[in-house]
Order: C-alpha cells, then sequence, then structure tokens
C-alpha cells in the first residue's frame, strides 16, 4: 500500500519557484537551471519557465543595454537569456511557452475578448487574465 501511495506522487507535477525582487542579474536564472539538472540527474523529468513582468510581448525590440541579450529558440522566438541557460543546463530544447511575458498574457486576452470568446463579459484580471496565466503555464 504505502509503495502504491509513493509511486502515485512520483507522476504528480510539482512545481519549484524561483523568484527575487526587482533587481536584475542576481543570479536565478542560473540557480534555477542549476535546480534543474539536479532534478534531471536525479531521474526526474525537468522543464523550466521564465516569467518575465515587462509588457513587452517579447524582448526582440528592447534595448540589449537595458534588457541585455536575447536568445533564440528552435522555434525562432526571441526569449531572455535565460533561455540558453536553461537549455545547456537540463540538455533539452525550449521553445517561446517556456518564456511568459505580461505583455503576452494581455495580448492573448485582448485576441480572445475581440473574437468574442468572453461572449459580452467585461474582462477583468481576475478571472480571466488570471485564467491565462495558469493556461499558459500549463502548456
Amino acid at each position: 500500500m504505502t509503495k502504491s501511495r509513493k509511486s502515485k506522487s512520483l507522476n504528480t507535477t510539482k512545481y519549484i519557484f524561483v523568484t527575487g525582487g526587482v533587481v536584475s542579474a542576481l543570479g536565478k536564472g542560473i540557480v534555477a537551471a542549476s535546480i534543474g539538472r539536479l532534478l534531471k540527474e536525479r531521474g526526474f523529468k525537468v522543464t523550466l519557465q521564465k516569467f518575465d513582468p515587462y509588457i513587452n510581448v517579447d524582448p526582440g525590440t528592447m534595448s540589449p543595454f537595458q534588457h541585455g541579450e536575447v536568445f533564440v529558440t528552435d522555434d525562432g522566438a526571441e526569449t531572455d537569456l535565460d533561455l540558453g541557460h536553461y537549455e545547456r543546463f537540463i540538455d533539452e530544447s525550449l521553445s517561446q511557452a517556456n518564456n511568459i511575458t505580461t505583455g503576452r498574457i494581455y495580448q492573448s486576452v485582448i485576441s480572445k475578448e475581440r473574437k468574442g470568446d468572453y461572449l459580452g463579459s467585461t474582462v477583468q484580471v481576475i478571472p480571466h487574465v488570471t485564467d491565462e496565466i495558469k493556461g499558459q503555464s500549463n502548456a
């Protein structure tokens, strides 16, 4: 009985959040990539997602002096440089779905509103934006 509970819990998705304040370049990306590598070495299936609070849809048009260089994924997405670290550390190819920005969340919500997906409802942060964040974080 105990054995089946243990194996069941191993199949459940777990999340680890690495957070920091508003200061960049503290090494959060390297820490997250390192944790991912350690877990992968222990036999876990690992992926990483980067959540950026800026309103830009992606960092492709941002000044590299303000934001840093971009990393281009195999699917052609211009993403945060941390995705390059993630790919190298966990030896997995990542995509645009691994880099979520506030701008992309709002772009998606507004696009759905314009198509009538919300059936005339007043679009609000709760539940529409929060549902979009949850949906993109499970992609």
